[in-house]
């Protein structure tokens, strides 16, 4: 189920995680939120240029796919992270500073079928 690695048949996709209670509990402006995401999505595309699948991905840039979940709170964004690490699953968690705050994480460019199993709890971030 690793998302590292040769580069698989099927739509690449990346997925970003945001804490939605940043927007919808703690007010935090959704622009901000969403310079999160972009952060976070950089970051993972930056340090796996390398790897084929993130290669593949940005060959075509006006068809890239993305899709962003909500977590929760910070707690549930964790134990993502932590999840997708066991699982071998290339990510980025970003921790905004110098507030030192998870706010989001975004997964390097990875067949769909590989991580889906792993983000099914989470829903598209409202």
């Amino acid at each position: 189920m690793a998302a590292t690695g040769a580069a698989a048949p099927g739509r690449l996709v990346q997925y970003v995680v945001v804490r939605a209670d940043l927007v919808h509990e703690l007010s935090w402006p959704l622009g901000a939120v969403i310079t999160q995401a972009c952060h976070a999505a950089t970051a993972a595309v930056h340090l796996h240029y390398s790897d084929p699948d993130t290669q593949r991905y940005l060959e075509d840039l006006d068809n890239m796919h993305k899709v962003v979940l909500g977590a929760p709170d910070e707690a549930s964004l964790s134990s993502l992270s932590e999840s997708l690490t066991q699982a071998g699953v290339a990510h980025k968690l970003w921790i905004e500073q110098p507030e030192n705050v998870p706010t989001c994480l975004a997964l390097k460019p990875c067949p769909k079928e590989a991580v889906q199993p792993l983000l099914r709890k989470f829903k598209l971030f409202k």
